[in-house]
Formats: structure tokens, C-alpha cells, sequence
């Protein structure tokens, strides 16, 4: 079992969706994915930890202010100064370096095409406490209308390396930490309309057709999908009742 302790700098560490509905999404997850739930006070709320094995896997909560939508975190040795930096490299800083009470120190920014990122400097919670198997995040990728300027971004701000393929429909970039691929990216086209820039997660399936006919029972809407890419496994694109937008992967054998 993929569990995981421990966090280097530059990894994802954490998947966070904030909603106007936490009571509702934490219904159409849990019965998606197979979450427990794991209910946190904090000032003015609770923070629903979203777990399997005991062991966290996403979080969810209640928050007006928003956007609805999936957030992730990158870890880093210092918020503080990975927040500097990314105003240095022409990213906006929407929720300054502070602390999350004894769990640690964030922050949330866009980078300078919009899309939104979050920091994570952890303390007593270091990060997800699974990842890469059935129910968990698998993947993590930016839509973008400017593939150049986000990979000159984010290899400035993280140390990450690219690695480019292409095939018949689209250009393609993994983020690499060493030989690692962490995440991917992708060139918004015209034909996508008004798809934001954006970071979005992928969450692993067993079936990603079953999992799409599932989540559309439960009130989800299928935007894309499913669909095969060549040698690396399926996927849908999809969004949860409220609107926030994910993907399920299962991965090529």
C-alpha cells in the first residue's frame, strides 16, 4: 500500500476542495471513492479530513469565500520564502504565508496565467497519508493558455524539470522531479471554450467507466470521457455537484 509519511520539497502534499455545500460533497465523495470521514473542529468551522484506512487522502470544507473548486499543495522547507518568490517571478499571492494552527504554514497563489497553487510547509501534519492507489490522488496537471511562460513559472519556483511528448492531437509536458513524474500540463485550445487555467486533480479508479455512470447518479456531471490515452491508462473529466471539477484515472497494467 502506497502510504506516505513524509514529504520532499516540490511533491504534491495535499488536495483540499473548498465548497459552498461540504455536507453534499462529502456525500457524492465518500460514496464515489469509498471515504470515511474524519471531522476536525477549526475557528468558525470543521475540516473534514476524507480518509481510507485511517489514513488521509483529500480534505473538504465549507468556505463562501472561494471559488469552488480543488486546490493543491506543493510542499516546500519555507512558505515564507517560496512566497517571495513567487511574486519575483510575477505570480499573485491570494492568501499570504500563515499558520494552520500546529499543522503547519501555507499560503495560496496564481501563477501569473491565473491558475491557482497552494504552499505547504508541514509541522504535526505533513501531508496526505496515501496516495497512488484505488481512491486516492494519482496526478496532478495544469491547464494553461501559455505552456512556455508556466514551465519557465514553476521550474524557477520548485526546482521541477519538464519532460515534452506529442502525439497526433496534442502536446503534452510531465513535471519531474529527477526521474519522477509528479504531475503534468496542457495547452488550453480554442475549441475548449472558456476552460480556465487551472490545476486539477486525478483520482484512481478501478473502473472509470463505472466510477462516470456512478458520479452521475449521485448528482456529478461527466464534462469528457471516458477515454483511453495510448500506453498510460483511462480517464474522465468530471465535476461534483456543486461544480468543482476532477478527473478518475486507472492506470494502464
Amino acid at each position: 500500500m502506497p502510504d506516505v509519511d513524509e514529504y520532499a520539497p516540490g511533491y504534491f502534499c495535499w488536495i483540499e476542495l473548498s465548497t459552498n455545500d461540504d455536507g453534499g460533497a462529502k456525500k457524492f465523495y465518500s460514496s464515489l471513492f469509498g471515504w470515511s470521514v474524519k471531522e476536525v473542529p477549526i475557528p468558525g468551522g470543521v475540516y473534514n479530513m476524507m480518509q481510507i484506512r485511517d489514513r488521509t487522502v483529500a480534505a473538504i470544507m465549507q468556505n463562501a469565500q472561494a471559488p469552488v473548486a480543488w486546490l493543491s499543495y506543493v510542499s516546500t522547507d519555507s512558505v515564507d520564502e517560496s512566497a517571495n518568490n513567487v511574486k519575483k517571478l510575477g505570480g499573485n499571492l491570494i492568501v499570504p504565508p500563515m499558520d494552520a494552527m500546529e499543522a503547519g504554514r501555507f499560503a495560496v497563489f496564481t501563477d501569473p496565467q491565473g491558475a491557482a497553487l497552494a504552499l505547504w510547509q508541514g509541522r504535526n501534519t505533513k501531508g496526505l497519508g496515501v496516495t497512488g492507489e484505488t481512491g486516492a490522488l494519482a496526478w496532478v496537471e495544469l491547464a494553461t493558455r501559455d505552456t512556455a511562460a508556466a514551465k519557465n513559472f514553476y521550474t524557477s519556483l520548485f526546482g521541477w524539470t519538464t519532460k515534452t511528448s506529442q502525439d497526433s492531437s496534442m502536446e503534452y509536458t510531465e513535471w519531474h522531479i529527477g526521474e519522477r513524474g509528479i504531475g503534468g500540463m496542457f495547452q488550453i485550445r480554442p475549441d475548449m471554450g472558456n476552460f480556465p487555467p487551472c490545476w486539477l486533480p486525478y483520482f484512481m479508479v478501478d473502473d472509470v467507466d463505472a466510477s462516470a455512470k456512478k458520479a452521475e447518479s449521485l448528482g456529478g456531471k461527466v464534462h469528457m470521457g471516458p477515454t483511453d490515452i495510448p500506453n498510460v491508462g483511462r480517464f474522465a473529466t468530471l465535476s461534483d455537484p456543486q461544480g468543482a471539477m476532477f478527473y478518475t484515472f486507472k492506470p494502464k497494467m
